[in-house]
């Protein structure tokens, strides 16, 4: 049933787990052209050779699929972002922001769309939202060596959420303005976490 000549995409039979990421990873694809809210269910069903109406044998709804999106462009930013537990915990802040901003510089549209298009008003995803920083949160916490029980626990783990919605902000701030080196704004992201912290044994083991 070739289909090359009217132009039209051959349908292929999928298991509905691997149609689900099919449909999935193409709006992630298209998330490098146009913002999350601009992605329509036509052109997805288009792309994937099946109709608008089985798209919507996955996804409940519009928001649902989007929502379904973002969580799969975040799990992909946290693997490409995950810690080098190989490096000492200063080398291992700053690589893994290193890698933050390339991996936004390389997905520019679906950072900005996630974090500040009209889908992020959404509550679905705001919870989403919400849960990748936890997640964030968590990973920077266990690498830090201050035990669960200390007194200065609470403050670290505020001041790590304070910390990552300054990295948002900056860097989406950088990336429209450019107004100073990638450099510079890589100093500003990892020293900022030490000095949010106001904590002198977090100071002491982030600088080495």
């Amino acid at each position: 049933m070739s289909s090359s000549r009217s132009g039209e995409t051959k349908r292929v039979r999928l298991s509905p787990d691997e149609r689900r990421l099919q449909l999935i990873t193409l709006g992630a694809e298209m998330l490098a052209e146009r913002a999350l809210e601009d992605i329509s269910v036509e052109d997805i069903a288009k792309e994937a050779g099946i109709s608008r109406g089985l798209l919507f044998h996955y996804f409940a709804s519009k928001n649902e699929f989007h929502e379904a999106i973002a969580r799969h462009v975040s799990a992909e930013f946290l693997a490409a972002t995950a810690p080098d537990r190989s490096l000492g915990l200063f080398d291992m802040l700053r690589d893994s922001v290193e890698r933050y901003v390339d991996y936004v510089e390389q997905n520019r549209a679906a950072y900005h769309a996630i974090l500040r298009g009209p889908s992020s008003y959404n509550p679905g995803m705001v919870t989403f939202v919400n849960e990748s920083r936890s997640a964030i949160a968590e990973l920077v916490l266990c690498e830090v060596p201050i035990p669960a029980d200390d007194p200065d626990r609470p403050r670290l783990a505020l001041a790590v959420r304070g910390w990552i919605a300054f990295v948002e902000e900056t860097i989406l701030t950088w990336m429209s303005e450019k107004s100073v080196p990638r450099e510079q704004l890589i100093e500003l992201l990892v020293e900022s976490l030490p000095a949010l912290a106001l904590s002198p044994a977090l100071a002491a083991a982030l600088r080495g």
